[in-house]
Order: structure tokens, then sequence, then C-alpha cells
């Protein structure tokens, strides 16, 4: 009876039609247990307010209207077998118990069609919201990026931060500006943007050309460490081609030469 709810016990418990074992179990769950206590104080509730309705009486026009075309009927219509009406409490409980019903059905189901209606509004209402914001940030991320100013190419480059997911013209912007942007730091932070994003092939391919192009070493050691942690073999000649070259910087050579054997 602890593991269980007794909603559907309530109307029996309250109409005192349980034997005494099971009107003890049931009282004793209702202190345990919050929800089935609720569950009674609103049957408790909806009884009492039928209870106290009021059944409006008809004007004696319309009853005595209603007595003529009811001898009018039994005259036409098949005998009907009456059957007699119970005055028992359970009847009366099974009269209530339906009305309770109906207005639990019609409660619900106005409730949830509303709740979801609202839901789905909202959600569509969200979603195109974000949708314009994206766009937007969209918009400001590669107009920045092509801004004169070294420090705004910057800030355009990390609003990457805020896509999961780039489009196409999004990550070849950000390949742009790691391969061709005059400036240093700009050609840096591009590089290390672009590392959520080694998915994609022309990424993998943009990092191993980096190797081949770049004289910056603190690009060519970003680039190497992240073709390294994505296991990218192709760019195993390229970092060899790097240790041949005399303008290699000497710790750019260390970092190779401690990290080529992991992906050869």
């Amino acid at each position: 009876m602890k593991e269980k709810h007794v909603i559907a016990l309530l109307p029996a418990y309250l109409d005192d039609q349980l034997d005494d074992l099971q009107k003890k179990e049931v009282a004793q769950h209702l202190k345990e247990c919050p929800s089935c206590d609720k569950e009674l104080k609103n049957l408790k509730v909806l009884l009492s307010a039928f209870e106290k309705e009021e059944i409006a009486s008809p004007s004696e026009g319309l009853r005595t209207n209603f007595y003529e075309l009811l001898e009018k009927e039994k005259k036409e219509s098949t005998p009907v077998i009456s059957m007699p009406r119970s005055t028992t409490r359970k009847s009366n409980w099974t009269s209530h118990l339906l009305k309770i019903a109906a207005s639990f059905v019609l409660l619900i189901s106005g409730f949830y069609m509303g709740k979801y209606q609202q839901k789905d509004r909202s959600n569509e209402e969200i979603a195109l919201l974000k949708d314009e914001r994206m766009e937007i940030k969209q918009t400001a991320m590669l107009s920045l990026m092509e801004n004169g100013s070294a420090s705004k190419r910057i800030q355009g480059v990390s609003y990457i931060e805020d896509f999961s997911q780039p489009d196409e013209a999004i990550v070849e912007a950000l390949i742009e500006r790691m391969h061709f942007d005059e400036n240093t730091n700009v050609r840096l932070t591009a590089t290390e943007a672009l590392a959520k994003f080694t998915d994609s092939e022309n990424v993998k391919d943009a990092f191993i050309k980096v190797l081949k192009t770049e004289k910056d070493p603190r690009i060519q050691i970003t680039a190497i460490q992240i073709l390294v942690n994505i296991n990218e073999k192709k760019a195993v000649e390229p970092m060899r081609a790097l240790l041949k070259q005399e303008s290699t910087q000497p710790f750019v050579k260390d970092q190779i030469t401690s990290l080529i054997p992991n992906i050869i």
C-alpha cells in the first residue's frame, strides 16, 4: 500500500464502502502520500459543490406542456418497462461519480489542449527568434572579419563560439582569415577557432596547407597540435618537410619530433 497510490479507492473510502482493513490502510497511506491526500481533498471539494448545486424548477406553463408532450409520446411509442429507482447511497454516489468524471474530462482536456497549443506557439516563436538572432550574428561576424581593424576582425572570429554548427560560408571565411589575413594575431585566432570543426575535410586540408605556407611559429605549432590530436596522417609529410627547412624554428622542430610518432 505504501508503494502504490490509492486514488482508485478514494470514492469508496469517502462513501464508507471499504472494509475495516482497507479503510485503515488507505487512511495510513493518505498520511504518508501528499499526492493521494491532495486528490482526496479535491474530491471532497467537488462533491460539496455538487451537493450544494440548486436544481432550477420549471415554470407551471412549462411543466404543463411537458406532461402533455409526455402523454402524447407514451401513446405513440412502444411500451417501456420501467425499472425501480434505487435510493441507496451507492446509486447516489454513482451519480456523483459520473458528474465528477465528466467534470474532470472537460477540465483536463481543456487544460492540456490550451497548454499544448500555447507550448507549440511558444516553441515556434522561440525557434523563429533564435533563427533571426543567429542570422544577425552570422552577418555581423562575416562583416567584422572583413573590417579594416585587426581587433574588429579578431572580434568577428571570436563570434564562432556562438555557432555549434556553422554553415559553409562562416567556415570558409575563417579559413580565409587563417591563410591570408595580414595580421598574425588574426590568423592565430582563426586557426584556434577552426580547431572545433576538424570533422570537415575542408578544415583538415586547410590545416595541412598552413604547414606548407605559414611562417609564424605560433601558428605552425597550433596547427601541428590540432592535426596530431585528430590523428591526421596526411600531415606527416608536411611536418617532415618543416623539419628539413632551415627557417623552421628549433622549438617548432622539437614539437614535431616529439609529436610526429603519435600519428605515424
